[in-house]
């Protein structure tokens, strides 16, 4: 039997290492999400989560892509052709977007190059790897727009920007350019619900539309999130993995203020990783909550001074109690939803108790404020 060759593992070159260290950057995504939303005032608009999930996807797979060998096909412009359609979703203007893709290149290139200096890459490779890079990023440019051109045809732009119009005069207090609400149904006699979604994806976009049309109200883009306003509430049960948030209806004139509560509960269900179509009222504690960071911030250093953030036994601490807190108080229903045995629980918030004084039967002020240091405590800083 033949033995078969032996292929020698070459080390990857230092173009090829600096392109892996592009991809793997976290930082190198800030910098390009920051240089796109200053460049691009419009863009901006759209929440800053959703913009750096794009722009460290484009990144992933522009890097991918250079790594191969043969030129990129279209297959790997999926997420350009994505991105400019949920542009077009939430109403960016072509040209905002287009600004925040091309301030966006400039940042990468600018960071490439310093990078490939420092590393020592001669400047002829250099400039090879640069040449290909701007050959990619004109083809992403290309998808990005045909992405959006075709959302912006699936989505009919013409009578889509009427309803726009109407939505930003009755929710953010702009003119309307002459649009008569009147035109989409909405009268002020009539009472309805306000609605507001983080869903951008074209297709499910476009049919959440036709629902609000089919009763009697109005659905689109303000701002960088799908709001409505509807005398009453299609199915939505579609809806997940995306959020919508709705009012209980609401005449005509309490719209903007409808609208900002919305939106603030639309945020609170997005912290607590939820999904689905929730009323305001369901997210009430929540929504009021995170009203108030600074207040958060206030009673997380003062209840919980004594936790590590690095510490991971300090998280299961926190987890543990946040769940008590969130089963009533129960140590059965605790242990049954953590999977552990009830000792575990009981050891753990007894640990809990001698580190920070957390109490063993809260009253119900007591609870919102514990609860409310712990969520804070385990998200973000």
């Amino acid at each position: 039997m033949r033995t078969p060759p032996v292929v020698a593992r070459t080390q990857p070159g230092p173009l090829a290492t600096l392109v892996h260290g592009l991809a793997e950057d976290a930082q190198l995504v800030d910098d390009v999400v920051a240089a796109a939303r200053a460049q691009s005032p419009e863009a901006a608009r759209l929440p800053k989560a959703e913009s750096r999930r794009y722009v460290a996807a484009l990144i992933r797979a522009g890097c991918a892509t250079f790594l191969r060998p043969g030129e990129p096909d279209g297959g790997d412009f999926a997420e350009a052709a994505r991105f400019g359609a949920e542009g077009a979703a939430l109403g960016v203007p072509m040209a905002a977007l287009l600004s925040g893709v091309h301030a966006g290149r400039s940042r990468i290139l600018e960071i490439a190059i310093a990078r490939g200096r420092a590393a020592g890459l001669p400047d002829d490779v250099l400039l090879q790897g640069l040449l290909r890079l701007d050959r990619y990023g004109n083809a992403l440019e290309r998808h990005v727009l045909d992405g959006y051109r075709t959302a912006e045809r699936q989505l009919d732009s013409d009578r889509r920007a009427a309803r726009v119009r109407v939505l930003r005069h009755l929710l953010l207090g702009e003119d309307s350019d002459g649009v008569d609400p009147a035109r989409f149904g909405l009268t002020p006699g009539g009472r309805y619900h306000c609605a507001v979604s983080d869903l951008a994806e074209p297709a499910r976009v476009r049919e959440l539309e036709r629902g609000f049309a089919r009763c009697g109200g109005i659905l689109g883009p303000v701002r960088g999130r799908l709001c409505g306003l509807t005398p009453r509430l299609p199915d939505l049960t579609a809806v997940a993995p995306a959020v919508l948030v709705t009012t209980p209806p609401v005449p005509l004139e309490k719209a903007t203020e409808a609208h900002r509560l919305a939106r603030l509960a639309l945020h609170a269900a997005r912290d607590r990783g939820v999904t689905g179509p929730h009323e305001v009222t369901g997210l009430a504690a929540e929504t009021a909550l995170a009203a108030q960071p600074m207040l958060a911030g206030f009673l997380r250093h003062g209840l919980l001074a004594a936790l590590d953030p690095a510490d991971e036994f300090h998280r299961e601490l926190a987890g543990t109690a946040l769940s008590f807190l969130d089963h009533g108080q129960r140590l059965d229903l605790t242990a049954s939803a953590l999977h552990l045995h009830p000792n575990t629980v009981r050891y753990r918030l007894r640990r809990l108790r001698e580190l920070t004084g957390f109490g063993e039967r809260l009253t119900v002020l007591e609870t919102v404020r514990w609860w409310w240091a712990l969520h804070t405590w385990r998200g973000p800083v």
